[in-house]
Parts: structure tokens; sequence; C-alpha cells
């Protein structure tokens, strides 16, 4: 008898465990299906309200402001006071977003609603993809980073898709995507709440709250080619956010917000289904393989847009999406390589620093760039930083070592 209470406890714990897994991924989902469910309502806002591309930027850029600042001030957060109540606090914050955005008429409300949602993408990118991590099953051994790295592009996908085909053929088309959306984060903070805990709250809250992103010693030789893989695949990403709504309209002819949630989750969605094919090879061999399938989609992109032919708009964004899945899996497989629970929230807070920079700072400029350049022009700037970031990574790429010993990192007050 003693021999079997420790199994059953054993796998008892395990299929708690596996609840927690399954609900952390379905909360995250739900907070990234809100923040893509926005995108296939530009263009009415830009018919409707007046809204300009150089206006629909600029909420681009609030939004990964919002979640750039999040995740510096609170990216550690959820290892002193617990995942749940981070990752109940992230969907709140989305929540109020989304209610907000019921009413848009305004530039400054849209801004305004994309703000918190930034707010709230930014706590659930720390909080619940460490969350996600802290409960995977330990096989397939991919799972764990396949899941944190890629469950945000299923979101965008999912939101996307929903939200075009509830404007083209739903009732409420400025308000009906908002409410399913609200509906589903409030079912996901219900899951999280009946979740297990994976962290044992800890004292030091208020000083983790001193903007700080780091990763171990022992990865840190791979961050400069993993940064290279965040920057350009999410630059790429808030371009399809910012502009594609506009280029899909007045450059491949087409009014329907469907195919506009189509287009985007075209991106997105490949991301997710490629990613595991990025677990048969070394991150180095990975992120390699990955590149150079995301420049060949880029390269399709701005010859699609050159001719207007949206077919091939469609593939090549295919491409590149699933291309963009392989790399970014394989980046942060590399730096979660040997990584301990403690370590797990702070690498995450680096990803999407790197990530949300990348998708900030361009945006930032093409917007300030759009009212004298045409888009196709900007998407060759774009295809630019592909190149120079597939180079870097064929050069550059390395495996995590195995066993090099490294100084432990400094200590953070």
């Amino acid at each position: 008898m003693q021999s079997v209470t420790p199994a059953t406890d054993l796998g008892r714990r395990d299929r708690t465990l596996r609840l927690t897994f399954v609900c952390a991924v379905v909360s995250l989902v739900a907070v990234f299906a809100a923040v893509g469910s926005t995108i296939p309502l530009f263009n009415i806002y830009r018919a409707e309200d007046g809204f300009t591309n150089a206006g629909i930027s600029l909420t681009v850029v609030a939004y990964s402001a919002a979640t750039l600042s999040t995740l510096l001030v609170l990216g550690r957060l959820s290892n002193h006071v617990g995942r749940r109540p981070t990752a109940i606090a992230s969907l709140g914050l989305v929540v109020v977003g989304c209610l907000l955005l019921l009413n848009v008429h305004a530039i400054g409300v849209l801004i305004a609603g994309r703000l918190l949602m930034g707010l709230g993408a930014g706590l659930g990118s720390s909080s619940l993809t460490a969350y996600i991590v802290d409960a995977a099953p330990a096989r397939p051994a991919w799972l764990a980073s396949v899941a944190s790295s890629q469950t945000v592009m299923l979101g965008l996908a999912v939101g996307a898709i929903a939200s075009g085909a509830l404007v083209q053929f739903g009732p409420w088309p400025r308000d009906l995507i908002y409410l399913v959306v609200v509906g589903l984060l409030l079912l996901s903070g219900v899951l999280i709440a009946i979740s297990s805990e994976t962290v044992t709250p800890t004292p030091g809250a208020w000083r983790s709250l001193r903007p700080s992103a780091r990763v171990p010693a022992r990865v840190r030789h791979l961050l400069p080619v993993a940064a290279a893989v965040f920057l350009a695949t999410w630059a790429t990403g808030a371009f399809y956010q910012a502009f594609v709504p506009a280029l899909v309209k007045d450059q491949l002819h087409t009014d329907s917000s469907l195919v506009l949630g189509l287009v985007f989750a075209a991106y997105m969605a490949p991301s997710a289904l490629g990613a595991p094919l990025g677990g048969r090879f070394t991150p180095a061999a990975a992120q390699r393989l990955g590149m150079f399938g995301f420049l060949a989609g880029m390269i399709g992109i701005i010859t699609a847009i050159a001719t207007g032919t949206l077919a091939l708009f469609i593939a090549a964004t295919i491409v590149a999406g699933a291309s963009q899945g392989i790399a970014i899996s394989a980046a942060t497989r590399g730096l979660l390589h040997d990584g301990t629970v403690a370590d797990r929230a702070p690498i995450f807070s680096a990803i999407y620093l790197l990530s949300y920079s990348g998708a900030t700072i361009p945006a930032l400029i093409a917007g300030r760039l759009s009212s004298t350049f045409s888009l196709p022009q900007l998407a060759f700037g774009y295809g630019g930083l592909a190149l120079v970031a597939t180079l870097l990574t064929v050069i550059a790429a390395h495996n995590p070592h195995t066993e090099t010993t490294y100084p432990a990192d400094p200590p953070t007050r």
C-alpha cells in the first residue's frame, strides 16, 4: 500500500498540471484573440470615422508601448505573488479595453482601448507564458517552447478570423466581436481561478517592480540572433496590423472583412503549425531554416503587392508565417535551455521586450513615413529588415552550451 500511494499522488498531480496547462493556453489564446479582433474593424473605422493610416499605425504603437512598459515593470511580479493572480489581472485589463472599444468614434478612444489591451497583454505575456511552461507535460520535449511562443500567434489568428466573419455576416458589426471576446475572457478567468498555482509566493514583490529584464548567463550568447529573429518577425506582424487592412482594400482590391481577417490569420496561424517542425532540428539549424523561409515569404509578399495578386499574397503570407513559427520557437527553446522556474518569467519578459520593440519601433517609423511613401515602398523596407535578420542568423546562430559552466548571474535587488 505504501508503494501505491505515492504513485497515486503523482498521477493526480500530473492530471492537475495538465488541466492547468490547458487553462493557461486557453487564457493566453483569449487575451490575444481580443488583440487580433480589432484588425478587421480598422477599415470600418477608416471608412466611417475618417481614421488615417497614420492614426491606425499610432494605435499599434500605443498597444506595443503599453506592453513594453508592463513587461519592464511587472515582468517578474508573478514570481513573487503567483501566476494565478497576475494572470487574472491581465484578463481583467483586456476586458476593460474591449468594453471601451464598444464605442469607438474617435481615434483617442481606439488608442485608449488598445493601450489597455497592451497592459493586459504585457502582463499575460510574462505570467501566462511562464504558467504554460510551469505546467507543460515533459513529453514531447518541444511542447513547452512551442506552446509558450506560438499560443500568442494562434490567439491573434483566432481573433482576426472570428472578427472578420462577425463583422461581415453578423449583427452589430462594430460591437459583437468585443462582446464575444469579453465572454471568452471571463470564462478564462474562471478557468484560471480553478487551476493550481505553480509558484510559491515569496517576498520581494515591490522590489521586482524595478524595471528589469534578463536572461541567464549560460544562454546570453544566443541573445543577438534571437533578438534578430524576434525583431524581424514581430515587425512584420505589426505591419500586418497597421497597414495590411488598407493594403488589402487599396492594392489587392477587396472590401471583405472576412478576407482581411483571413489574410491576417494567414500570417499568424501557420506560425503555430510550423513551430513543431523546428523541434526536429537543433535550435541553431531551426533558426536558420526558419529565417530562410521567412525571407522567401517576404520576397513573395513584396512581389504580390507590386503586382496586385491576392492569391500570391496569401500563399507568401502562409510561407512567412510558418517559417517564423520555426524560427521563433527555436529561439525560445534555446533561451529556455536548462532554465529554472524562477528564470522563466524574466526570460519571457526579455523575449517579449525584444518582440514588442520590433513591433513598436518600425511601426512608429513607418507611420511617420506613410504620408510620404506608398504602402508597397513601406513593405519593401520591412523586406530589407528581414534580409538583415536572416543574414545575421545564418552567420551567428549557435546552440545552447550543455557542458560549459558559467558564473552565477549577479544578484538582483
